[in-house]
């Protein structure tokens, strides 16, 4: 029988690479995000590509309710792995010149929606007595950097939750794993630049960039171990870079 996994933020990306690698290895595939049209493409490509079953559940994780409600349908259901996505990074202000905005903006999404998320999968899991939980964390979950502040107080959040679930969920069966990339070249930066797709790309100039392929080939290392493995905490780089503020770019 195919495994099932959730995947939040499925519609680019990060998300959308572990869409298509574990429709790959034969997963059955819920995915969400907040724009329908993306998740009918996906899911049309996906079922068209491999025999695998994929739901399409569109919401926005920072609305408690919605998510419930949308997430209520999965009552009963095994979902053996919750990979959360969803997340982003708004503006690159100093503190003292930042967005309420883009500060709720980032919490809502990148802590509250996670907590939105994993508060409706994780009694199944429990009531499994298995599961596995992948958290997409970052490198801004490990260090500061300048007019990084809020986005790396989102991901620090991300790291630590990461933890207490390894904890709290350990008598349950339950892995948790928390992955932290580099750079990687996806729509994030263009998020973060307001649409400015110039300022986006000058981010990656002179450098390899990671992909979204990447680090979904990273995540599926750690779903395809043997079940008494648990690769709780992942730190992905590109070659170019050594640490948030460490990178070599060519000439």
């Amino acid at each position: 029988m195919n495994r099932t996994a959730l995947i939040t933020g499925a519609t680019s990306g990060i998300g959308k690479a572990c869409a298509e690698i574990l429709t790959k290895n034969q997963f059955n595939l819920i995915i969400t995000g907040r724009r329908k049209n993306r998740l009918d493409f996906l899911l049309n490509e996906l079922e068209k590509k491999h025999k695998i079953s994929v739901t399409t559940l569109c919401f926005d994780v920072r609305d408690r309710e919605e998510t419930e409600r949308q997430l209520s349908v999965l009552k009963g259901q095994t979902i053996d792995v919750l990979i959360n996505n969803a997340g982003l990074a708004v503006g690159v202000s100093s503190i003292d010149q930042g967005s309420y905005d883009d500060w709720d903006r980032m919490i809502d999404t990148n802590v509250k929606g996670l907590l939105n998320v994993s508060k409706n999968i994780i009694p199944l899991m429990v009531n499994q007595k298995m599961g596995q939980i992948i958290n997409i964390g970052s490198i801004a979950g490990k260090e500061v950097y300048p007019n990084g502040n809020i986005y790396c107080a989102s991901k620090h959040a991300v790291d630590a939750i990461s933890q207490g679930m390894r904890i709290d969920l350990l008598k349950h069966n339950i892995r948790v794993t928390n992955i932290a990339p580099g750079l990687v070249e996806t729509e994030f930066s263009n998020v973060r630049f307001y649409g400015d797709q110039e300022k986006a790309d000058n981010v990656y100039v002179g450098l390899d960039p990671l992909t979204g392929k990447d680090i979904a080939e990273a995540i599926w290392f750690c779903i395809s171990r043997p079940s008494h493995v648990n690769i709780a905490d992942m730190l992905i780089l590109p070659a170019a870079q050594a640490s948030a503020t460490q990178v070599i770019r060519k000439n």
